[in-house]
């Protein structure tokens, strides 16, 4: 069940130089990093990166509108599209804020691990031993959206086998990623 996902340490982590915690969690848990490089996000990537879905923006709109109901609060969008172009538009920006590291990471179960020890989107959600949970817990949406941004989540992580094969290929040419032995390979 070798598997490949995409890691993006965005800025925020890169600005506050969490690169090499970030990546020993990832190395420590038996992933495999056989690609990395740092990127300036252009528009064009940025934009392929975060497409507008619309299953996406339906269900972020959903989510979302839940959420101001339960804390009661006002809640103004009333198109699931224009709700989704605008968190686009906030997280392209945040895209191209500054340079990111761009990972592949290699192994059995790779993007449900890498999922699980990056944390939920919501860093406050976040339980502590994630990511987010111990280098961003004080993040949340409530912050974000009386900013009018994104959250300010430190990692990107592919979520499914389709989609990182597809942020990868964004990302990467075939020619940037590697092919060698750990001394944990011999077990898979």
């Amino acid at each position: 069940m070798q598997e490949k996902t995409l890691i993006l340490i965005k800025h925020d982590g890169v600005v506050r130089s969490l690169i090499g915690k970030i990546l020993t969690r990832i190395e420590n848990i038996g992933l495999k990093v056989i690609g990395m490089k740092m990127v300036w996000a252009n528009e064009d990537l940025a934009r392929n990166h975060y497409t507008l879905d619309e299953e996406w923006a339906r269900k972020s709109f959903e989510t979302t509108k839940k959420t101001h109901e339960r804390e009661g609060k006002p809640f103004p969008h009333k198109n699931h599209m224009e709700f989704g172009s605008l968190i686009q538009s906030w997280n392209i920006n945040f895209l191209r804020e500054g340079p990111i590291i761009a990972i592949v990471a290699e192994g059995p179960h790779a993007i449900e691990i890498v999922r699980k020890i990056v944390g939920t989107t919501e860093p406050r959600q976040s339980p502590p031993g994630t990511i987010r949970g111990d280098f961003a817990m004080t993040e949340s949406y409530e912050l974000s959206d009386k900013n009018k941004r994104v959250l300010r989540n430190l990692i990107h992580a592919s979520d499914s086998p389709k989609t990182a094969e597809r942020e990868i290929s964004l990302w990467f040419k075939p020619e940037e990623l590697h092919d060698y032995q750990k001394e944990l390979d011999k077990h898979f």
